[in-house]
């Protein structure tokens, strides 16, 4: 049994609803004969009153809910617009014409409805075929058309301007529904349309849209409006072989009844299925009969948004008492703010109405286009209309400038029980989705753009998200391309035996792809499909070319490619690195033990010895035994202090705690400097070292060497970019043939891709070794066609794998153990492996701030304690002040003496006594027991202690005289001290 649009209400119901509907068409016919045969009459008794005949063109069939819905609004319309606006001097006199859905009839009525009715306006058709035909013939007559339901974008490419649609054309929504895409991921849909000009037109703006979401449409299913059961199973049926499992469905609502009770029967209702139903089914959800609606659960499908106002709330109630079992949906509001905007219009050109608005019209009542005449009040009608806005009972009714209405937001709603619930909503300004119908209004284009949608109600599983795309069991397996190659077949190796004629695929690639299929949570079927291609970019486009769903080979991934195909995440290393010959280390000789260390490091350390050991003495010297003497004692005893730290020798004794704080510090930096350059030292050599012959690629451009690349690579491109010349450039086509061009000595070095020369490593790991630098790229990837819904169930897969114990084995088994060649552990060298500066330079820094700044704390101290001599005092001798370097001499004088506070010169503080007590005897204090000593004494000087010794007495005084001294000592009385007794003898000169 059929299902049927119309809800059963019982028998009384209907004949009411059959009895209302037939006594508003019999109203509707003897209004209109009143008001075409009595217009004159009219206008005679009423002068303050013009009627302007207005057409209406739709579909008049009972199970038609536009049609009916629609004139039901137009005519309540009229009724309320001029209730409400008595003072108005037009009133719209309405004549109404069934189409019967013939757009041949809609046409003949159109032309009824200007030649001999001489309508001002004609809303309507009710399907977009309809106005094809109409739009042209109100263009010649110059009536404008309103139209409330015709939503085809096909429309908009007639641009006429006596055409305006009054709905939200279907261009719109496809927005809306790639946003739903996108939201939940899905790569892939299929549209599936009524086959007209209502169908076909929305198809080139859902591809659109869905391809900026990125998603794919791989198939378009095209349903005739006239096709059997059998037929919509047929296509279905096919659907249900292929992957993609979103569909998207744009057909008339009898035509959406049949196709889900036909989906529902074959299981496409089920778990997994996605369906999406556009606003021409989604209106009349309300209206259709409940097995209709239980087929149908779990659909997602969008409409326009109205706002739920208080004049919306009252029409439908008022609706309800005039139409008890009619549901109200959005064309009869859109029917309503078309009324309303054309009786504004008209009432603004009221002064424009005259009895003869049209010209060239012919007496006779045929139906000819020749004598059909034009309306002169049709362009300022048309500009009133385009100017018109107000809040309508649909929202905000405006014209653009083409005659569309302007867009609105749309909800997204749910097929749930009996009944649809809102579960997002969806605005053309924000393209975002939200989840509160008051977000519509007061979000910003500021706001988030992450789609949001409420919970929704699947088909089958309510609760799972469908993944958009299933490997069908009972379909086509999986062709995997294969390319046929003959260089590093160790990835992919196609071989066919002769006697059997059986095809083998083998290889490193293939044998990754199936543990990644075997990763998947699902059976994917496969079959390998090899073809005779050899460049990489030819087997890209012929993977479009046989219509393969995969390719597996050594492929790597790259910008330029990508915008193909598509790529899975890459399963081996990336980049491109130099392959280079290697030769033993040969530079054990007598100058070796240098080359632990850079010779920037060697001069800073040098220096340092230097610094710190003038710091120490700079400290030590007032103080410290050690430190004085001749000057060339005091060099070459700090000198040796300071180098003796390498051995920690040093006996010389550190009194100063500043001193001490820098010897620690710099003991700890030679302790460090020392302990690494032993280890480079032993390692340089006891450790065999195989060194490149090549050491960087800047020496091959220099020398204009051979450099070999593999074959049919983009390592080509990458080398010419660097700046190598093509006659520079050897190929070759596999391991074996770039072994022979470097024992032939036809290249220096080889560019490959890092697997490549782990692969050539492994075979000949003895003899060559990977350099850098090494130049970015992805790794090898599997090649899947543009949207392929399967890249992401694969990468992840590939995470797996190459995340576990199954990656290592396959890798041992194709390229062998890591550990059986030793020297190939290590091929990518470094240049140089010397220790520098920039390794210790911390530790410099730390040393020299620590003797910088014990030595400022002496030199502060030492001023500051021998601040008087520098201050420029008058000198009694000469009456004058010392000159600043003359202070500065004393200062350093004072310095080279001996701290003789200090504690480590107390046994002579004995001398120091005993030259007090000898001062007061007015001559020099004696250095022993016995000193003879002669010096020049002023006649008029006598000695006193503030003179000091001999050699501080002024070189001006004139000798004159020669005292010559014996001096015994020995000891008081009191045993305190010692006592002298001179006898001196003068000598006059």
């Amino acid at each position: 049994m059929k299902p049927r649009i119309c809800r059963r209400r019982g028998p009384r119901n209907q004949c009411w609803l059959r009895f209302c509907i037939t006594a508003v068409c019999c109203a509707a016919v003897i209004s209109n004969m009143t008001a075409v045969e009595g217009q004159s009459t009219g206008s005679s008794s009423n002068n303050a009153t013009v009627v302007v005949n207005i057409g209406v063109i739709l579909d008049l069939n009972r199970t038609d809910f536009v049609g009916q819905v629609g004139l039901s609004c137009v005519e309540m319309a009229v009724s309320e617009f001029y209730d409400s606006h008595p003072d108005y001097t037009t009133r719209l006199a309405i004549a109404t014409r069934d189409s019967q859905r013939d757009v041949v009839l809609a046409a003949a009525s159109a032309l009824d409805l200007i030649k001999n009715v001489q309508v001002q306006a004609i809303l309507g058709p009710e399907t977009s075929m309809q106005a094809n035909f109409l739009i042209p013939l109100g263009e010649k007559a110059q009536v404008p058309i309103i139209s409330f339901s015709a939503s085809s974008p096909t429309l908009a490419s007639i641009r006429s301007p006596y055409f305006f649609r009054a709905t939200q054309k279907d261009s719109t929504q496809v927005n809306a529904i790639a946003a739903i895409v996108k939201a939940f991921g899905w790569r892939q849909a299929v549209p599936v349309y009524i086959d007209n000009a209502f169908g076909q037109g929305i198809v080139p703006s859902l591809v659109d849209s869905l391809d900026a979401v990125d998603a794919r449409v791989p198939y378009r299913s095209a349903i005739s409006p006239s096709a059997t059961d059998d037929q919509i199973g047929q296509e279905l049926y096919k659907l249900m072989t292929m992957q993609t499992r979103v569909f998207v469905v744009h057909v008339s609502p009898h035509l959406a009844a049949r196709l889900f009770a036909k989906a529902k029967e074959v299981g496409m209702m089920s778990a997994g299925y996605v369906w999406i139903v556009t606003d021409g089914i989604t209106d009349f959800l309300s209206s259709v009969d409940p097995s209709v609606l239980k087929s149908m659960q779990g659909v997602l499908g969008v409409k326009p948004h109205v706002p739920q106002t208080k004049e919306v709330i009252d029409f439908r109630a008022r609706w309800k008492r005039k139409f008890r079992d009619a549901d109200l949906n959005s064309y009869g509001l859109w029917a309503y703010d078309a009324t309303v905007a054309l009786a504004m219009a008209v009432e603004k050109t009221a002064d424009d109405n005259d009895d003869n608005i049209f010209s060239n019209v012919s007496d006779s009542s045929s139906t000819d286009l020749e004598s059909i005449g034009v309306s002169s009040n049709g362009p300022n009608l048309a500009r009133e209309l385009s100017r018109t806005s107000f809040a309508g009972l649909s929202g905000d009714f405006a014209m653009e400038e083409d005659g569309e209405l302007r867009a609105s937001a749309y909800e997204v709603v749910n097929v749930n029980g009996n009944g649809a619930r809102v579960v997002g909503f969806w605005t053309q300004r924000m393209m975002m989705m939200m989840t509160n119908s008051s977000d519509v209004a007061t979000t910003s284009r500021g706001g988030s753009s992450r789609a949001k949608l409420g919970t929704v109600i699947w088909p089958g599983d309510p609760g799972a998200v469908p993944r958009g795309f299933e490997i069908p069991t009972s379909g086509k397996k999986l062709r995997i391309g294969v390319p046929v190659k003959s260089g590093f077949s160790e990835f992919v190796s196609v071989t066919t035996d002769l006697e059997t004629n059986k095809t083998s695929v083998i290889g490193y690639s293939i044998d990754i792809f199936e543990a990644v299929v075997q990763a998947l949570p699902y059976a994917l079927p496969f079959e390998y499909v090899p073809y005779a291609k050899h460049l990489i970019t030819i087997c890209l486009l012929h993977a479009w070319e046989q219509n393969f769903e995969c390719m597996i080979a050594d492929t790597t991934v790259i910008a330029n490619r990508s915008n193909y195909v598509d790529f899975t995440l890459p399963y081996t290393e990336s980049g491109v690195s130099m392959l280079v010959p290697v030769k033993p280390n040969g530079s054990k000789n007598a100058w070796s033990f240098l080359k632990p260390l850079t010779w920037d490091l060697w001069v800073t350390t040098f220096l340092f010895f230097l610094f710190i050991g003038f710091v120490v003495w700079a400290l030590e010297h007032r103080i410290s035994k050690d430190f004085r003497g001749p000057p060339s004692h005091q060099v070459g005893t700090s000198l040796w202090f300071s180098f003796s730290t390498m051995v920690f020798a040093h006996r010389e004794n550190v009194v100063s705690n500043l001193a001490r704080t820098v010897v620690i510090i710099w003991c700890l930096v030679v302790l460090i400097i020392t302990q690494s350059y032993t280890a480079s030292f032993t390692s340089l050599l006891t450790v065999q070292r195989l060194q490149p012959t090549v050491a960087d690629m800047n020496e091959l451009l220099r020398k204009g060497d051979f450099v070999g690349y593999q074959d049919v690579s983009f390592v080509f491109g990458l080398l010419k970019r660097l700046g190598f010349r093509d006659d520079r450039l050897v190929p070759y086509k596999n391991s074996e043939h770039c072994n022979s061009l470097f024992n032939q000595g036809k290249i220096v070095a080889a560019f490959d891709e890092v697997p490549y020369i782990k692969l050539f490593l492994a075979k000949h790991c003895s003899k060559y070794m990977m350099t850098d630098p090494t130049y970015k790229a992805d790794g090898f990837g599997f090649v899947f066609p543009k949207g392929s819904p399967l890249v992401a169930d694969i990468s992840r897969a590939i995470l797996n794998v190459t995340e576990g114990d199954k990656m290592t084995k396959i890798e041992e088994a194709w390229f062998g153990k890591k550990d059986r060649c030793p020297e190939s552990t290590t091929s990518t060298v470094s240049s140089g492996g010397q220790l520098g500066l920039n390794s210790f330079w911390s530790l410099f820094m730390i040393a020299g701030v620590a003797a910088v700044s014990a030595l400022c704390i002496f030199t502060v101290q030492f001023v500051y304690e021998y601040r008087k001599l520098m201050s420029p005092q008058v000198d009694d001798d000469s009456q004058s002040k010392p000159s600043f370097w003359g202070r500065l001499l004393n200062l350093l004088k004072t310095f080279d003496n001996k701290d003789l506070e200090c504690h480590t010169f107390r046994g002579d503080r004995v001398g120091d006594q005993n030259e007090v007590r000898l001062a007061s005897l007015n001559v020099m204090s004696p250095s022993m027991y016995s000193v003879h000593t002669e010096f020049p004494v002023d006649s008029t000087q006598t000695l006193s202690p503030s003179m000091g010794s001999s050699s501080e007495l002024h070189d001006n005084t004139i000798a004159q005289e020669v005292a010559i001294i014996s001096i015994d000592l020995h000891p008081d009385s009191d045993g305190e001290g010692l006592v002298a007794t001179a006898n001196d003898e003068i000598t006059r000169h």
